[in-house]
C-alpha cells in the first residue's frame, strides 16, 4: 500500500518534482539519527514463528503516542501501519521524520480518531526500517547492519512484538485496533493470538489469508529487488549514495503502485498523454503514467530500505490466519468482538471478495462496509469525505 501518497497536478511533471540528489543506499533510520517523536521499547529476544534461527535477539520497537491513557485505562487505540508505513501515523515532516504522517486526516485532535479523547499508539513493525529492529539495524555480534543475516519474519512474529509493547504500555486491552492492508492482517492476528487485548476491530482493505493472486504480485516485486546487482544479496549498506539497489526497489514499487490504483483511475487521469516534449513512440520519451510511476519509485527509495521491503512483503505472503488453527473459518470463529470490515469498491489488490470472506467468518461483523472510490486500494489512505465518515462512524459506534 502506498502510505506516502502525493497527488501530482495534471499539468505538473513528476520529473520536475523529483529530488535530483543521489539516492542513498538505504533510506532507513539509523543509529545516531534524530529520534523525532519516536519512543523506544527494548523487548529483548523475540521467539520466531518459522525461521530456523529460533529467536531474534535484542529486539527494539519504535513507537509513537498521542493523547493520554485515562485513569480507567480504557481509551487506548492502536493504529497498525501498512507495508511502507511506520509509527508516524500523524504529524508533520520534521527532524527525525522525512515525511509527514501517513493518516493525518484521520488521527489527531477533533479527527475521527480523536487524540484529545483517546490514547493513540502506532509502532514500526519488527523488520521495519524506521527505528524498530530490522535489516539495517546493527547486528549484536559485530555492530554491522544485519543485512542478509536478518531472519525471515511472519505477521505473527510482528504481532508477538506488538503484544509485548501493549503490555509494556500498561494497556489492559485496546478499545479498538484499526489497520489498513498489512495493518489489518496484524489486527486480525492480535485478535486471534491475544483476544483479551482487543475490544473491537477496524479491518480495512485486507484479507484473512494472502491469495495466489496477491502472492503473484508480491513475487514479481521480490524478484525485481533481488535481480538488481547493487542489492548484493542484501549486503549493500556500505555502498555510496547513488550505488544502492534503488533500481530494483523502484521497479518493485512501480509494480506495487499499479495494484494500488484502479485501472479506470489511471486511464482517466493519464490516458495516453505524453510527459514533456519528446514522444515516446520510438523509445525516447515517456508517457505521463510512466513519469508518475517513476516519481513514486524515486520517492520510496529515498525513505525506505530494500531489505525491509523484502522482509515485509515476505511477511505478507506468510499471512494465513487459519494456518495451524483448523482453517480460516475455524480461527475467525473465535473472534467475537465487534468488527468493521471495509473494502474499496475498486480495489483490485484486496478485492471485495476478500472482505466478504472476513465478514462472513467473523461473528462480530455486520457485513462489508463498501467505500466507493475511483482510486482503488489507495482509497484507504488518500484523504476523502467517504473514508473520514466511515472511520468516524466506526469509532463513535464503539466509543
Amino acid at each position: 500500500m502506498d502510505d506516502d501518497e502525493i497527488e501530482i497536478d495534471d499539468h505538473q511533471s513528476a520529473a520536475d518534482m523529483r529530488d535530483n540528489s543521489p539516492i542513498p543506499a538505504s533510506g532507513a533510520w539509523r543509529e545516531g539519527d534524530p529520534a523525532g517523536r519516536r519512543q523506544f521499547f527494548e523487548l529483548g529476544d523475540l521467539e520466531l514463528d518459522i525461521d530456523p534461527l529460533g529467536v531474534l535477539p535484542g529486539v527494539r520497537i519504535a513507537y509513537e503516542t498521542w493523547g493520554q491513557l485515562n485513569a480507567a485505562r480504557d481509551n487506548a487505540v492502536y493504529i497498525a501501519h501498512a507495508l511502507t508505513g511506520d509509527s508516524h501515523a500523524t504529524g508533520p515532516a520534521e527532524s527525525g521524520h522525512r515525511t509527514g504522517g501517513w493518516w493525518p486526516a484521520l488521527v489527531g485532535p477533533g479527527k475521527p480518531v480523536d487524540t484529545d479523547k483517546y490514547f493513540v499508539v502506532s509502532a514500526n513493525v519488527v523488520g521495519g526500517c524506521q527505528g524498530s529492529t530490522g535489516p539495517a539495524s546493527p547486528h549484536p555480534d559485530d555492530g554491522a547492519p544485519w543485512g542478509s543475516r536478518f531472519p525471515y519474519v511472519t505477521i505473527r512474529d510482528m504481532v508477538r512484538a506488538e503484544i509485548a509493547l501493549t503490555r509494556h504500555l500498561g494497556v489492559p486491552s485496546w478499545r479498538m485496533i484499526i489497520g489498513p492492508s498489512m495493518g489489518g492482517m496484524r489486527a486480525i492476528e492480535i485478535a486471534v493470538m491475544a483476544p483479551e487485548l482487543v475490544k473491537s476491530l477496524g479491518l480495512l482493505g485486507t484479507c484473512a489469508a494472502t491469495t495466489a493472486d496477491q502472492l503473484a504480485w508480491n513475487t514479481a516485486q521480490l524478484a525485481a529487488i533481488r535481480a538488481d546487482p547493487a542489492f548484493a544479496g542484501g549486503d549493500f549498506y556500505g555502498a555510496p549514495d547513488g550505488a544502492g539497489p534503488h533500481v530494483g526497489m523502484g521497479i518493485a514499487r512501480m509494480i506495487a503502485h499499479t495494484t494500488y490504483r484502479s485501472g479506470s483511475e489511471l486511464t482517466g487521469r493519464f490516458g495516453r498523454e505524453v510527459q514533456g516534449d519528446v514522444n515516446p513512440l520510438g523509445g525516447r520519451g515517456q508517457y505521463a503514467v510512466e513519469s508518475y510511476l517513476r516519481h513514486h519509485a524515486d520517492k520510496l527509495a529515498r525513505r525506505f530500505d530494500a531489505n525491509t521491503y523484502i522482509r515485509l512483503v515476505e511477511a505478507m505472503c506468510s499471512h494465513d490466519v487459519g494456518r495451524g488453527r483448523g482453517g480460516v473459518h475455524e480461527a475467525l470463529s473465535r473472534v467475537t468482538v465487534p468488527a468493521m470490515v471495509m473494502s474499496v469498491d475498486t480495489d483490485r489488490l484486496y478485492p471485495v471478495s476478500d472482505a466478504q470472506l472476513l465478514a462472513d467468518a467473523l461473528p462480530g461483523a455486520n457485513g462489508v462496509t463498501l467505500m466507493p472510490s475511483a482510486i482503488g486500494h489507495d482509497g484507504l489512505l488518500v484523504d476523502s469525505p467517504e473514508l473520514t465518515d466511515i472511520i468516524r462512524e466506526f469509532v463513535e459506534g464503539v466509543a
